[in-house]
């Protein structure tokens, strides 16, 4: 097995698969390849997520076992992870083997590109080099001058994705089949029914039933190719799967209804009086098919999430170059690029302000509405739009670093990931098609041989119906359809989770502990209080304080003048500084020296206190810290500063104790302060004086109590204890560390937020339960009464034609289950803004 740095990941789109049996031979057969270490397939996204040994096999050869396998596969993304950037572009132009060299040795020519790999079936090249030497202009100028078309990169937002083109493809197939199956249908249903239709019975039966024959052989070997395709492939493979039923089912009545026509003796049916089942055969098959391609088209709508967040990205951007604005293609962007931006634009590309001030609608980041103010020094990131000012600001991110493209890539990765409970339905799918062909084999002996004066063309209609009704696609949907619902819209809200198995943990989190400074508290402190000593104003002690901390970098000093400003207070002017270490500072000034510190400070300078040395004893037992000032030896007060904590976060603590979860503060801070923050918050459990490091120490000895715990930190330095959580939740803006420890990551730097990922991941895990309850439900009530376990009590047997009608009404109910879903949580989130105004 290879060491993490030699790990290497690709994504597969794939076509072809029908139903959880396809899931199961996919992942089995990539496992069985030496070098895959984890492989994982997603039926609703139509993807696989494969980790690997790059020095065993690479991602071309995954594609090929892939398409070996009977399916087909297309490499959509890689990740290195050897150093060096790994880019897949496309193509055109290409047209052999001698294209493909070429091609390969101009890009190998670029300094510092690696390797180049070129496949001429898919047009696209694979490209391996050092991003600190190669940006993608040389690559592009490498494709353009060797006489070939540069078609963008495979991924790169500004182009087609492949599994969404894949998708079109696929849907514009099923609709033009669909279109010719109905047609053919209706005209083989009337065919078949002289009784409804009387001018049929004016067409001789030695002519209707050879017509009839001839316009069903289209539906079901064209219009229904891909069930016989399927089942095949998994014949090949000595499996089953859905294909197997619905081609099984359908066979068995066009054959039957073939022999019927062509050797009426065999069945000792009179060809004059003989019922064939050519009308059951082709609508079953194109009700199949409508089903497929409902499904395809919720699909397509459950994973919204991605292509909304590919549109948020502006495709141009205007570029300051050599004194003069242009405006180039935003992929050909590089950083130190200085990019301007005017009023009511999308923000490019991930920079920072050189100038300007502006405010900056951050709503697809953060799910907050509010725009955020930016001035020099700030961080904007591509997609968001710039509100009110015109700011320039120099490219830092470009490509797969922006923060849009690192967002788009984890919905991606949790859209394709599978949560807990679906490994339970994807181990009865491995086994459900035999035992259900068991099952219908079964009801056709019975009804057969026992049943008496059923015959045997009753017991291959209950046969035909047991196989199609039991076909498993809403078991297959029921939880990846959720699971890509939920984690969209959490993106959209400000809420990224990692998939499904970090959806499902959530659901079940007992235990939330909090980081205090910057979680709980706004993770800076300010000035509380300014109490003066008899006689002083306090904006003259406010005065005197910025004066002796002007200089100084503590953040204790910083809130100080940041208060005076705040009341337009002006420092004096200084001539001289020391700072006494661990104690505070001396300042001197025109109008005498200035003393600013701690109680000891004071203590050990012999000023007298005049009483307020015990006053300030009661700020510090509520939590704040507490500086005192003198001029020329004569106390003039103190100044209390705390940090404050979040205008929710009392809420927020009120809300989760509301539902049972126990809540508890994991602090490095000391204990007194720590209590004082807990009291005012309603936080019965304190842990104080933890070293970062002993953070997820403390966390693993709450886990052996048995709870299943969430730390929300900063996702930092709290890094550790969020990998150490059954769920780590990352507060603020995301930061790359965030990302990858936390399960969660909370866009917007607010409390509410938390409450938010607990609900989405309750209603997205209600969903799911809901989806696998109805697909269990609907097979064990299903099977049955198709076999005909009603029909001695109530006379009840289902057609082929209605078993066919259930069979797609199941899985489009399970789909249709998920996506309300996001109706579900628009109530929600209204309701919250209600409350919030």
């Amino acid at each position: 097995m290879s060491s993490d740095n030699e790990k290497a990941e690709t994504r597969l789109s794939i076509s072809g698969m029908d139903c959880p049996s396809c899931v199961v031979r996919l992942e089995e057969g990539l496992k069985d390849i030496p070098g895959v270490e984890e492989a994982r397939v997603n039926f609703a996204a139509g993807s696989a997520s494969v980790s690997y040994d790059p020095e065993k096999v690479s991602g071309a050869d995954l594609a090929g076992a892939v398409k070996h396998m009977g399916y087909s596969a297309v490499e959509s993304g890689t990740d290195a992870g050897d150093g060096l950037t790994r880019l897949m572009v496309s193509v055109g132009g290409m047209t052999c083997a001698a294209c493909v060299r070429r091609v390969e040795k101009a890009l190998e020519a670029v300094g510092g590109v690696d390797e180049a790999s070129v496949n001429l079936a898919t047009n696209r090249a694979e490209v391996r080099f050092d991003a600190g030497t190669v940006d993608l202009a040389a690559i592009r100028t490498a494709i353009t001058d060797t006489g070939y078309e540069f078609l963008g990169v495979v991924g790169d937002r500004a182009g087609d994705d492949p599994i969404e083109e894949i998708r079109r493809r696929e849907e514009r197939e099923l609709i033009r089949k669909l279109v010719f199956g109905v047609i053919l249908s209706v005209i083989i249903f009337i065919g078949s029914m002289p009784k409804l239709f009387p001018p049929v019975q004016a067409v001789p039966i030695s002519i209707r039933l050879p017509l009839l024959f001839i316009l069903t052989t289209p539906v079901l070997f064209w219009v229904g190719d891909r069930f016989y395709r399927g089942a095949w492939k998994a014949l090949k493979q000595k499996t089953a799967d859905m294909n197997t039923l619905v081609a099984v089912g359908t066979l068995s009545a066009y054959l039957y209804s073939t022999v019927v026509m062509l050797f009426p003796k065999v069945f000792l049916v009179p060809t004059a009086a003989g019922h064939v089942y050519f009308d059951g055969a082709a609508m079953i098959v194109t009700i199949v098919l409508l089903g497929r391609l409902l499904e395809a088209r919720a699909r397509g709508r459950a994973s919204d999430a991605i292509r909304r967040l590919v549109d948020l990205s502006p495709k141009i951007a205007r570029v300051i170059r050599e004194g003069g604005e242009y405006e180039v293609p935003v992929e050909a962007l590089v950083p130190g690029d200085v990019v301007l931006v005017r009023p009511g634009e999308k923000i490019p590309i991930d920079g920072v302000i050189i100038t300007g001030t502006t405010a900056v609608d951050e709503s697809m980041l953060t799910g907050e509405s509010n725009p955020v103010q930016k001035r020099e020094g700030d961080d904007v990131f591509g997609g968001t739009i710039n509100r009110t000012g015109g700011v320039t600001y120099r490219v830092t991110k470009v490509g797969s670093g922006t923060m849009l493209a690192r967002i788009i890539e984890l919905v991606e990765r949790a859209q394709g990931s599978k949560a807990p409970i679906q490994r339970t339905a994807d181990k009865v799918a491995a086994v459900f098609v035999p035992v259900v062909m068991s099952i219908a084999l079964a009801a056709f002996l019975v009804w057969y041989f026992l049943v008496p004066g059923a015959g045997f063309v009753q017991a291959l209609l209950i046969f035909v119906s047991v196989l199609i009704i039991s076909c498993p696609c809403a078991m297959g949907l029921a939880t990846p359809v959720a699971v890509m619902v939920g984690t969209g819209l959490g993106a959209f809200s400000g809420v990224l989770i990692r998939g499904g198995e970090s959806l499902e943990r959530a659901y079940r989190v007992d235990t939330v502990v909090f980081d205090k400074t910057g979680t709980l508290t706004e993770g800076a402190p300010r000035v509380t209080d300014a109490v003066t000593a008899p006689g002083i104003r306090k904006d003259e002690l406010l005065s005197a304080a910025a004066t002796a901390e002007a200089r100084s970098e503590h953040p204790l000093a910083e809130a100080i003048v940041k208060a005076a400003k705040s009341m337009e207070i002006s420092p004096e002017e200084v001539s001289e500084v020391e700072a006494l270490s661990g104690l505070g500072v001396r300042a001197v000034t025109d109008n005498g020296s200035l003393l600013a510190g701690s109680g000891e400070l004071f203590s050990r300078s012999g000023i007298d206190d005049g009483g307020l040395f015990d006053d300030a004893q009661n700020y510090r037992d509520d939590g704040k810290t507490v500086v005192f000032v003198a001029r020329d030896d004569i106390l003039l007060g103190f100044i209390a500063l705390r940090d404050e904590p979040k205008p929710e976060s009392g809420a927020v603590v009120r809300e989760l104790a509301r539902r049972g979860i126990d809540v508890m503060m994991l602090t490095g801070d000391n204990e007194a302060t720590a209590e004082a923050i807990a009291r005012n918050l309603g936080v019965k459990t304190v842990i104080a004086g933890v070293l970062p490091e002993e953070k997820a120490q403390r966390l693993s000895n709450i886990q052996k109590t048995g709870k299943i715990v969430a730390m929300v930190g900063d996702g930092i330095n709290d890094a550790p204890a969020l990998v150490q959580a059954d769920v780590g939740v990352a507060m603020g803006t995301g930061t790359d560390v965030a990302i990858e420890a936390a399960d969660v990551t909370l866009m917007r730097n607010d409390l509410t937020a938390i409450v938010e990922a607990f609900d989405l991941s309750r209603m997205t895990m209600r969903t799911i339960k809901q989806n696998l309850f109805w697909a269990f439900f609907y097979n064990s009530l299903g099977i049955p009464v198709a076999a005909g376990v009603l029909y001695p009590v109530a006379g009840i047997l289902l057609s082929p034609v209605v078993a066919a009608s259930a069979m797609a009404m199941s899985s489009i109910f399970v789909v249709g289950n998920s996506l309300r879903l996001r109706l579900s949580w628009r109530r929600r989130m209204r309701r919250s803004a209600d409350n919030a105004l």
